[in-house]
């Protein structure tokens, strides 16, 4: 066995201590969700006409402006990218475990997240739905292969920073749809409120794993932190659109930075203790990171110039933004 298996084996061994962590987190997770279907937050209300509810969100929708329709088919896909996360997860957790009920669990609730974005882009047209199929198509053929997903500890460091990134994403674009078309702010909350459930898990295994494993968790987030590709990054036009959504104001580098603090502070990264040397170097590396995202942002915005923008998953129609 080489040095690289017999740490990766040792990381298996501290998420197996955990198992009693993840069977509470579970219950704790389970307790406070509130369990919907798109079909519910979708549907005509009792003893309406449910085609004059199709209309009446159709004309509603119209007002929904192009930054906000691109963030919605982003958002959409990174959601449909599932079948690749499940992946990755499974591969360390074994299939007779909580930590496999976790994995199922998170599963099927991920999976409504996709099917109700998609259910309303199709019951609104607010994209062109064959454009927006043959997208998810290309993107998940091509794969999601990220060089962290031999690394159990990474992987969490991951999910944790992605969880969150996802949520600012969907809350602030149904702040910015739900002007005009209250609908989709009810979809985007629901969704939101449930990646920040599945945040809190991550975020607090993680919290574990730095107890049990200082030295080589540090390690490990310090290769993850300093930046991170959403899971859509292989998807088709993606670094196009989330220039348009950073522009609209929805989801960028200054988000991903407060990220970032966020989870230096909740895990007390200048407080851990007791290091060797290489967990010493990892939490001097990460401690640095908030400046070096600083820095990255504070060039991207002084580089950026005004610029139109055209999608065929947006029927084509161009745009200027800032």
């Amino acid at each position: 066995m080489n040095t690289v298996e017999a740490e990766t084996l040792a990381k298996v061994e501290v998420l197996a201590d955990l198992e009693p962590v993840v069977h509470s987190l579970m219950e704790t997770h389970e307790a406070k969700r509130i369990l919907w279907f798109p079909s519910e937050l979708l549907a005509a209300a009792p003893d309406t006409d449910p085609d004059r509810h199709i209309r009446d969100l159709r004309e509603r929708a119209r007002g929904i402006n192009l930054p906000a329709r691109i963030a919605l088919a982003l958002n959409l896909l990174t959601e449909e990218g599932l079948p690749h996360f499940h992946r990755i997860l499974a591969v360390y957790l074994g299939s007779d475990s909580f930590w496999s009920r976790w994995t199922n669990m998170w599963t099927a609730e991920e999976d409504r997240h996709g099917a109700v974005l998609h259910d309303y882009t199709r019951d609104s047209q607010i994209l062109n739905n064959p454009e927006l199929e043959r997208m998810q198509f290309e993107y998940l053929r091509a794969g999601f292969e990220p060089a962290w997903d031999k690394d159990p500890y990474r992987v969490f460091v991951y999910t944790t920073l992605q969880e969150r990134a996802t949520q600012v994403s969907h809350a602030n674009t149904g702040k910015l749809a739900s002007e005009y078309e209250p609908t989709i702010g009810t979809v985007l909350s629901n969704v939101a409120k449930e990646e920040a459930r599945h945040y809190a898990f991550y975020r607090s295994i993680f919290e574990e794993v730095l107890k049990r494993d200082p030295n080589r968790a540090l390690e490990s987030a310090a290769e993850v932190m300093p930046s991170i590709d959403m899971p859509g990054v292989n998807m088709p036009n993606f670094r196009t659109m989330a220039d348009v959504v950073r522009r609209a104001g929805i989801y960028g580098p200054r988000d991903y930075l407060k990220i970032v603090q966020e989870q230096i502070r909740y895990w007390a990264i200048d407080a851990v203790d007791g290091l060797n040397e290489r967990g010493k170097r990892a939490q001097e590396k990460i401690l640095g990171v908030p400046d070096r995202l600083e820095r990255v942002a504070g060039a991207m915005e002084a580089r950026s110039r005004a610029k139109t923008f055209s999608f065929a998953v947006a029927f084509a129609k161009e745009f200027a933004m800032e």
